[in-house]
């Protein structure tokens, strides 16, 4: 997978992008990811981007031009351009699958007050928001995109079990998890996990996460009925 992002501040990607399973995507060439800086197709000696909104109100709106000559100048016919911003539909766990067949996306950050509508209605293939609220800019919401969608990527993990067992994936939160050692200052272990009967566990696992699930995001069990298999 190829990922270009489109940003006004590429120095806040140094350190989340190099690191961890992120980096190890990259050096295997599983990754390709690019950071532009959004000036850098601008025409003026103050390499201008933003511009007072028609019609007045607070802040300043990303303009058009250098918008549109950017995506268009990485754009491919495999790709898909992502808008971040707090308008967009929410990430999830289910569109991050949908995004992980994607060969190539360009992901444009939202900053200011936010970009020209011109841009939304035009040019970008869809808007995410990470959740409901309000960030200075789009960086982090693509960071955490970027992130997200890596990690389901074939052979990021090493086991490709690994992100389909965890929270969200089958709809729900996941169950309760231990390690070694079994009792640990009085605290045990659930007797059913060291009890070798792989059924029994499975049985245990599938209570707990609809347990929690229930518990921790009722919106989310609302969407998954017991029985369903979803948790």
């Amino acid at each position: 997978m190829r990922i270009d992002v489109l940003t006004l501040f590429p120095a806040m990607f140094a350190g989340p992008l190099d690191e961890s399973i992120i980096k190890r995507a990259r050096d295997q060439g599983l990754l390709e990811l690019k950071l532009h800086s959004l000036r850098d197709w601008t025409h003026d000696r103050h390499r201008t981007v933003d511009d007072r909104p028609f019609g007045g109100g607070p802040g300043m709106l990303l303009k058009p031009e250098p918008i549109f000559e950017a995506v268009e100048s990485l754009r491919r016919p495999d790709s898909r351009v992502i808008l971040l911003s707090p308008a967009g539909r929410l990430l999830t766990q289910a569109v991050a699958h949908e995004l992980a067949g994607v060969p190539h996306l360009v992901l444009l950050c939202g900053s200011y007050e936010g970009v020209d509508e011109r841009v939304r209605e035009f040019l970008v293939d869809d808007d995410l928001s990470i959740g409901d609220y309000v960030l200075t800019n789009g960086a982090l919401p693509a960071m955490v995109l970027i992130d997200v969608v890596t990690r389901l990527l074939p052979g990021v993990l090493g086991d490709d079990a690994s992100s389909r067992d965890e929270s969200f994936s089958a709809g729900g939160l996941e169950y309760p998890q231990y390690t070694r050692p079994a009792e640990f200052r009085g605290l045990k272990v659930p007797e059913v996990l060291v009890s070798g009967h792989h059924a029994a566990i499975a049985q245990w696992r599938a209570r707990q996460a609809w347990m929690r699930t229930l518990q921790r995001r009722p919106d989310l069990a609302a969407k998954a009925p017991p029985g369903s298999g979803s948790v």
